[in-house]
Parts: C-alpha cells; structure tokens; sequence
C-alpha cells in the first residue's frame, strides 16, 4: 500500500507540474504577442519661429536656445525669413502648449517661458496628421463628383 500511495503522489505530482508548465508557457505567450502588437508612442516634431527683433531685445540668440534644448534633436534655420527651430522630441506625449512651458535663460539672467519669447509654435507631426486627412477627404470627394460625372453621360437603354 506504501508503494501506490508514493506512486500515486508522484503521478499527481508529475501532472500538477505539466499543467504548471503549460500555463506558464501560456502566459508567457500573452505577454509576448501584447507587446508586439502595442503601439509605440511616435516622437513628435514641433516647429518654433522666432522674431530677430524680439530676440535682441532679450539679448539671446537662436543657437542659445538650441543649446538649452541639448538633450533633444534640433536644427536651426536663418535666412530671409523668421528664424526658426525645430525639435525632434521621441515618445513624447505633449503638445505646443507643453513645450511652450519650457523655460529658456535669456543673456540678462532672466528665466521666460519659451512662448513668451517665440512668435509661434507649431507640432508639426500632428499638422501633417491633419494636412493627410484634408487631402483624403478632397480626393474622396473628387472621385465622387467623378463618379457622378460618368453616371450622368452614360445613357440608360
């Protein structure tokens, strides 16, 4: 008796310990595929334009305020028009308005908000989101009103 009842706990044990394993494999599994399949936060682009003038008179360049925004990507553009300063922000989940929260250090000591000294701010990942959007929208309806052209020149027997 001694014998089965060993024999018998081991077999209880032995399938305990494959149903363990499977659902360990299982969950293991679950966690994998909802991994692959989540969705990564996209880095965002934002679009500051700036005034010469204003910028002289709170005695900073475009390049200072570049360097306060080391950790992150940017490129600066002079020219004949606004001065201008775009940011690469990865996996970011703020808007123009956020970013117009940073502080920037003028030549004068002065702390400002960086709204406060651009004249514009602009997030232009969600702007081609939208400019993609319009574009559908205006081919859709141009191939309707092509449609509709076709349906009125073919006559009916």
């Amino acid at each position: 008796m001694l014998k089965t009842l060993k024999e018998l706990i081991l077999r209880i044990l032995i399938c305990y310990i494959n149903v363990m394993r499977k659902f360990v494999v299982l969950i293991l599994l679950l966690f994998g595929t909802g991994s692959a399949f989540a969705k990564a936060t996209e880095s965002k682009t934002f679009l500051v334009l700036f005034k010469a003038k204003e910028l002289k008179s709170w005695k900073i360049s475009l390049n200072d305020i570049e360097s306060q925004f080391s950790s992150f990507k940017t490129r600066t553009y002079t020219g004949n028009s606004e001065l201008a300063l775009l940011i690469d922000i990865p996996s970011c989940e703020f808007d123009e308005c956020f970013l117009g929260q940073f502080l920037v250090e003028t030549g004068s000591g002065q702390d400002l908000k960086l709204q406060d000294i651009a004249f514009r701010l602009f997030d232009m990942t969600e702007s081609q989101k939208s400019l993609q959007v319009y574009l559908t929208s205006y081919e859709e309806s141009l191939q309707k009103k092509k449609n509709g052209k076709n349906e009125k020149v073919t006559p009916i027997p």
